[in-house]
């Protein structure tokens, strides 16, 4: 779907920002919000640029930077952290061989912090795009990463 597309998807109202703003990212193949992207939003809803701007840098589910076609949230919360996020976040790192807030070089996966996930029944969690994986193990990463590059 193209920004047009995806604009007149929505009534020209700001109470639409975030939804719209959503889909713009989703949209985009390295997930990511353009300065197209932002421009076009702002003129459609009839907004400032700058507030565009400043709610789409204000929300952490938003990114200004292109992303890898995978983006892997890791919950952060204490449920989280006191059943071994620690560990999962060490492994993926090792796997992926990137830091948080870095892509890998092929563009499949960027690695994220996600303060809570929501799924404390499942700890420790991540999500992978829209996916959750829970109950998650030091091997069990690896298994899942090399699904993922199997699918490419």
């Amino acid at each position: 779907m193209n920004t047009q597309e995806i604009l007149q998807k929505y009534e020209k109202s700001a109470d639409n920002l975030l939804g719209l703003l959503h889909d713009l990212q989703d949209a985009h193949e390295r997930h990511y919000l353009s300065a197209d992207s932002l421009s076009a939003a702002a003129g459609y809803l009839g907004l400032p640029a700058s507030y565009v701007y400043g709610v789409a840098t204000f929300y952490t589910m938003f990114s200004l930077e292109p992303r890898g076609r995978y983006i892997v949230r890791v919950c952060q919360s204490p449920p989280c952290h006191l059943l071994g996020s620690t560990d999962i976040s060490k492994e993926l790192i090792k796997v992926l061989g990137i830091r948080f807030g870095e892509t890998t070089a092929d563009g499949l996966f960027t690695l994220e912090m996600a303060s809570c996930l929501g799924v404390c029944g499942v700890a420790p969690a991540m999500m992978i795009n829209g996916e959750v994986y829970g109950n998650l193990t030091v091997p069990r990463i690896e298994e899942i990463i090399e699904d993922l590059r199997r699918v490419k």
